[in-house]
């Protein structure tokens, strides 16, 4: 997956360290640079991009103003060399803020930031009721619900448990996995796992057990989801 990005900073040795760490990074594609506010603006009501790289003191438009102002919005990372207009670059959901002069190695980190906030949004795409689409390794992948055995958190991905298949990670958090599977074909049953209801063979007191065999914690927080399936 390449993201697409601009630069958008009155400062031409900014704009030159920005190109340098974006050799960098394979993932990025920096298709132009600008020194004028203005003329960056003009360009992205034009050509769309990914992820803006965008200076805030800039004496013909100031960063703010131009994020604001913007109807279709990419992912912004603001770089400036003052702290005071950090809380004002969160308000605009900027995915990070580069404090200047910023180094290759935290540079990385807002770009992997980038890359995580793509995958999420990436990931809310939804195919049909049968089968959703899910970030996978830079590319998309097709699960069908049915051969979906159960979904596991494992810290910052999450895991899909497949019949047949070998095991999917993506790079999303289990709540907003949650969110993208029907409720009425998959339920929360632990801080860590989601369930098929179809796949539910038998709930004990503190477990469940699966079709497959498996062995499926019961979290004291979801013990009331599992109980209204019981009474169904």
């Amino acid at each position: 997956m390449k993201i697409k990005c601009i630069a958008i900073d009155d400062e031409p040795w900014a704009l030159t360290l920005i190109e340098q760490y974006a050799k960098q990074l394979p993932q990025l594609e920096l298709v132009a640079t600008f020194e004028d506010a203005i003329a960056g603006s003009e360009f992205l009501r034009k050509y769309p991009v990914d992820l803006l790289f965008l200076d805030i003191n800039m004496p013909d438009m100031n960063g703010l103003a131009l994020a604001n102002a913007l109807t279709d919005k990419p992912f912004i990372v603001f770089t400036t060399a003052y702290k005071k207009f950090a809380y004002e670059g969160f308000e605009l959901e900027a995915v990070d803020y580069l404090l200047k002069p910023f180094d290759a190695a935290r540079f990385q980190k807002a770009v992997e930031k980038v890359e995580k906030a793509i995958l999420a949004e990436h990931l809310s795409l939804k195919s049909n009721d049968a089968s959703i689409f899910v970030w996978s390794e830079h590319q998309q992948i097709k699960v069908v619900l049915s051969e979906i055995q159960f979904v596991e958190s494992r810290k910052d991905y999450t895991c899909f448990h497949l019949y047949n298949k070998p095991k999917l990670l993506t790079l999303l958090p289990l709540k907003k996995t949650e969110e993208l599977l029907p409720s009425h074909q998959f339920v929360r049953v632990h801080r860590s796992y989601i369930v098929p209801v179809k796949e539910i063979k038998k709930v004990a007191s503190k477990k469940i057990i699966l079709t497959s065999g498996e062995e499926i914690p019961i979290g004291r927080l979801y013990a009331d989801n599992v109980a209204a399936l019981v009474k169904m």
